[in-house]
């Protein structure tokens, strides 16, 4: 059976609305020339940050998948997949926020980063430890959760003040 793990809402809409925010008076205060071309730059922004936050997980009885869109693998994202056996052991780095980053080590040394950003990690986390049999108890999300919905309100309270000095 496959489980498909998607990216954490509260993620994407934090990047979403943060480039809505930051994005959206662009075409408004472009000069006469310029707001076609703005305008049309806009939504297809738009519609590159909606696809770049599409990437999923998905595990079944033999692996674990990671699967991006095609504009992702443009932009340098890759698909992955390796079988459950295949599992040596999961390294961890710090990064440069001071959270930490995890990633499988396969029988060959190769490494995979292992997504800390999806719905149901709990979930993830102990199919991960049932098929590997390895501790999977330090692994959280790279995040707290809350940090995403703080961005997400702090973008939603931009636009709304970039529309109340719109029509003021």
């Amino acid at each position: 059976m496959i489980k498909k793990f998607k990216t954490l809402l509260p993620v994407k809409s934090s990047l979403i609305t943060l480039y809505i925010a930051l994005t959206l008076p662009i075409p408004f205060i472009s000069s006469e020339q310029l707001k076609i071309p703005s305008s049309f730059l806009f939504i297809l922004g738009l519609f590159l940050i909606i696809n770049i936050t599409s990437d999923y997980v998905e595990t079944c009885e033999k692996q674990i998948s990671y699967r991006t869109s095609i504009i992702s693998r443009a932009f340098g994202k890759k698909n992955w997949e390796i079988f459950w056996e295949e599992i040596k052991s999961i390294k961890s780095l710090p990064t440069s926020q001071g959270s930490r980053v995890f990633y499988f080590t396969d029988e060959k040394g190769k490494n995979l980063l292992i997504p800390q950003r999806i719905e149901n990690f709990d979930v993830f986390l102990n199919k991960l430890e049932q098929k590997t049999k390895i501790n999977t108890e330090c692994i959280s999300y790279i995040s707290p959760l809350w940090t995403y919905k703080l961005l997400t309100l702090l973008s939603c309270l931009m636009i709304i003040g970039e529309f109340i000095l719109f029509l003021v």
